[in-house]
């Protein structure tokens, strides 16, 4: 008997001998297809390919794809665990030809695998055609030897395949399986249809056609081939089973999930195992693609996945988290396939257990209120639609998490009431927010919330990424269309990879362009330049788009392309400002706590908490110990956690910052050397929501270019990274080099030969001084000033060329030592401008005061004021034009 991985294999290596490229499953979350919530085909990642956007080097391609079905048009998830058939993760295998082979190629292929590779009785087999497909049904006779009656002739859309309402379509060819007259059920197109005994095995797909909007078709110029077979139902089939669960994967995950419940397997508990094997696989390949638990979107279908799961395992008995032990079981059955998961197997263990944890507590007070509830209610009553939101709103509690709780017991929900309560908080909610003082033309954010769910992020795993416009809003209000070269206006996405302005970290800047073929022929393309990304209200991420080309138009589909080296060099300092806090507190102390911070393209900003200036001993500390963390070249890991359980494990958070129920925590570094950040060993861990490096190794390089003082009790740090950085320190290079060839002297050697001209300079200086002074009082062959009698008082007076404002005070102290008893005024001429200093000698600061001569001096000089002791005052003016009026002024104090 084949298992699982088997026959993924046979499957894949059928068409690899049939030159086909055997292509990796693309990711659960598609980049090139906005309307899907989650990849569930295998045609997802080719559709360009179809379309003829796309080129590859290959023209035959086969895979096994990843998908999920659990939200949006395409959700099984209510009827997982208790059908044959239903999961809300599968794997499809198909094969497809862009343009090379068509029907008479591939529907060999399909029986040649099934029944020679596979070895599937003929007998067994028969098919559906699309009813005017007559070349289809020749095939099947002339290849496979069907009769007339085995090839059943389908009029419905079920054998007619499109895009959407208007592109490629074509028809198909689906292969059924018979298990027998055992089984109630009949062939497809009768009345019993719906049954069991006859089961679609593969659908082909023949791409041949281009519908428009009048309904009207054309043969494609390219015609193509689609195919796609669910792995575990021909699992379940070549393994002789009836039931999907019934395979060796499917059952392997079932025991265990018995076994770390302490349950049987089967019985009463059998549905309970079968949906945990289920989710399992669904919410470990999504955490493994990058989407994590949260309240809206895709993360949301996530948590729902997960907390269903959970509360299957609350109905087994399970007292303990047991969804993140069975992680190692989908590891080793799956892992060699997709080693994805191998990889993120840590994330995802940690995910499930945090969950689950958290979501015990919702799930044990939401099931006393609702037993409460239900205690009210006569027998088989609807709970009320107040109630379950009650329920949603206080306790966390979804709707389908109610209603799938209230299923087991008989019981549905008053879901009218649920929405009318729904809809009375959100007219509170907006009564609320107009009176909140908002810009007045914010208010077209709000409408625009309630209509359209919180813009999708994706950016933490993509640069590029196709999206719908939902809204264009210009000049606060919302319109259908943007157009006219350098018109601008912000453009809401479903989902982008952009990331909005927040937390310190600038808005990415980029592209959004029309994607080839959403417009008639002869239509205007569109391209716009994005410059900023702002959140508004609801969540929705408003996208600054200056026209460039043609026009956009709500409903649209466009490419959303980040500006990849303005995004890289943002990371970079995004992830050093986490390294650079952590240094701060080892080097400055635990009282270090960030105040604010700037993370653009060209520079990171970094304010925090510390009284004093940085010595250039704890600067180089800091710098040194940046970098040897970004040499360490550990991985830069997230994980989403509650506010509390982010801060029991040493989270820094931002200062001033509201956080909700969840907050992603990068952590990086470690303690160790090892560059792997192990419990108890991670050198950062911060709550934070932007994006950074992978590695701390794409950091590149860090420098300090400046540290001072931001505010009282903040200082500021400015710093460079990665290029940046390096252009920063060649210059200084180049100037270090260019100072060494002017003081002829080695690089080496420059700080002491600077010293030393310096300590020359200062000789100079001092002697300069001395023989200003000397020449001042007289010295050196000149004459001194002729003290004067005025009043019985000896007055010195002086008008001194060259002479600064700081060497009056030294050279009044010697004037007055030489007169012994007296007054000095000194007006010095130094750069244009008139200092003045007057002094009194101590035997007569009783009687006289040098400040009522400095201010009589001042006024005549045409200055003002003027100031000190009263043996000693100084004062400033204009020019010494004036000198002599200034000194008989002075006199005139003295006379009385």
């Amino acid at each position: 008997m084949p298992t699982l991985n088997e026959i993924r294999s046979t499957f894949l290596s059928f068409f690899e001998r049939n030159g086909h490229e055997v292509v990796p499953s693309s990711p659960l979350v598609p980049r090139n297809d906005p309307t899907l919530m989650f990849t569930n085909s295998g045609m997802v990642q080719f559709k360009n390919l179809f379309t003829g956007v796309e080129k590859r080097d290959y023209s035959r391609a086969t895979t096994s794809q990843k998908c999920v079905r659990a939200g949006g048009k395409h959700n099984d998830l209510d009827n997982v665990g208790y059908t044959a058939r239903h999961h809300t993760f599968f794997e499809m295998l198909g094969n497809f030809s862009f343009g090379d082979y068509f029907k008479s190629e591939a529907i060999p292929y399909a029986w040649d695998l099934l029944t020679k590779d596979f070895g599937i009785d003929k007998s067994k087999l028969l098919v559906t055609v699309y009813h005017t497909d007559d070349e289809a049904a020749e095939i099947w006779k002339k290849h496979a030897g069907l009769s007339d009656d085995r090839i059943i002739r389908i009029a419905t859309d079920d054998n007619f395949w499109s895009m959407g309402a208007t592109g490629p379509c074509g028809p198909c060819t689906e292969i059924f399986y018979d298990h027998g007259p055992e089984i109630w059920g009949g062939p497809p197109g009768s009345a019993e249809e719906d049954g069991d005994r006859f089961i679609e095995i593969w659908n082909l797909v023949f791409m041949q056609n281009e519908r428009f909007e009048d309904g009207s078709q054309v043969d494609l110029d390219m015609q193509s081939i689609d195919t796609g077979m669910g792995l575990e139902r021909i699992g379940a089939l070549l393994q002789g089973k009836h039931d999907n669960y019934d395979t060796d994967l499917m059952r392997s995950l079932i025991e265990a999930s018995a076994h770390v419940t302490d349950g049987a397997p089967d019985g009463l508990g059998n549905v309970h195992h079968r949906v945990i094997a289920d989710h399992l696989r669904s919410t470990s390949f999504l955490i493994a693609d990058g989407v994590m638990p949260s309240n809206e979107g895709r993360g949301y279908v996530l948590r729902r996945i997960m907390r269903r799961a959970m509360r299957h395992a609350h109905l087994l008995g399970a007292q303990d988290p047991v969804m993140y032990r069975l992680v190692p079981n989908l590891v080793g059955l799956m892992g060699q396939a997709f080693p994805e998961l191998g990889r993120a197997q840590p994330l995802i263990e940690e995910t499930l257990e945090l969950e689950e944890k958290r979501f015990k507590q919702t799930l044990d007070r939401g099931l006393r209120l609702l037993d409460d509830e239900l205690g009210k209610l006569g027998d088989g009553a609807a709970l009320p639609g107040e109630a379950a939101f009650k329920l949603y709103d206080t306790y966390g509690f979804p709707l389908d998490l109610t209603q799938d709780a209230l299923r087991e017991k008989g019981r549905a929900v008053d879901v009218a009431g649920f929405d009318a309560a729904m809809a009375e908080q959100k007219a509170k909610a907006r009564a609320a927010w107009s009176g909140s003082g908002e810009a007045a033309d914010a208010t077209v954010w709000f409408d625009l919330a309630e209509t359209h769910s919180a813009t999708d992020f994706l950016g933490y795993d993509t640069e590029t990424a196709e999206g719908v416009v939902q809204a264009i809003v210009v000049d606060g209000d919302a319109v259908d269309k943007l157009g006219a070269n350098k018109a601008t206006g912000w453009v809401v996405v479903n989902q982008t990879p952009f990331y909005a302005e927040a937390g310190g970290q600038v808005a990415d800047h980029g592209y959004l362009r029309s994607l080839d073929g959403a417009r008639e022929p002869g239509e205007a393309r569109f391209a716009g330049h994005v410059s900023d990304v702002q959140k508004r209200a609801g969540g929705l991420s408003a996208h600054f788009v200056t026209v460039e080309a043609g026009e956009l138009e709500v409903g649209d589909p466009v490419k959303l392309e980040v500006d990849h080296g303005r995004r890289t060099a943002i990371r970079s300092n995004h992830s050093a400002t986490h390294l650079l806090h952590e240094a701060l507190r080892k080097a400055l102390g635990d009282h270090v706590a960030q105040r604010g911070s700037l993370n653009a393209p060209d520079r990171l900003r970094f304010d925090f908490s510390h009284a004093k200036g940085m010595t250039l001993e704890e600067i180089k500390q800091v710098e040194e110990e940046v970098n040897a963390f970004i040499r360490q070249n550990g991985k830069v890991e997230t994980r989403i956690m509650t506010p509390d359980d982010a801060r029991a494990i040493g989270a820094q958070a931002l200062f001033g910052e509201k956080y909700g129920d969840e907050v992603r925590v990068v952590s990086m570094g470690s303690e160790d050397g090892s560059g792997k950040g192990l419990d108890g060993q991670t050198y950062s861990i911060e709550l934070c929501g932007g994006t950074h490096v992978r590695q701390t190794g794409d950091i590149g390089l860090f420098v300090m270019v400046g540290e001072s003082a931001s505010s009282s009790g903040v200082r500021r740090i400015e710093a460079l990274t990665g290029p940046e950085a390096f252009k920063y320190l060649s210059a200084q290079d180049h100037r270090m080099a260019a100072l060494a060839s002017e003081l002829k002297a080695q690089p080496d050697d420059v700080l002491a030969r600077v010293r030393a001209l310096m300590d020359e300079r200062k000789a100079l200086a001092n002697e300069v001084t001395q023989l200003k002074r000397e020449l001042a009082m007289g010295g050196g062959g000149a004459a001194g000033p002729e003290a004067k009698d005025v009043n019985g008082v000896k007055f010195v007076a002086q008008v001194l060329s060259g002479v600064s404002g700081r060497d009056l005070p030294p050279l009044m102290d010697e004037m007055k030592t030489r007169i012994g008893s007296g007054a000095v005024l000194l007006i010095a001429d130094a750069d244009g401008k008139a200092a003045v200093a007057a002094g009194v000698t101590q035997d007569l600061t009783t009687t006289l005061s040098a400040v009522d001569l400095v201010r009589a001096a001042v006024a005549e000089l045409g200055g003002k004021g003027g100031g000190g002791r009263p043996d000693m005052a100084q004062g400033g003016a204009a020019s010494t034009d004036n000198a002599e009026a200034a000194i008989a002024a002075a006199e005139q104090v003295l006379q009385g």
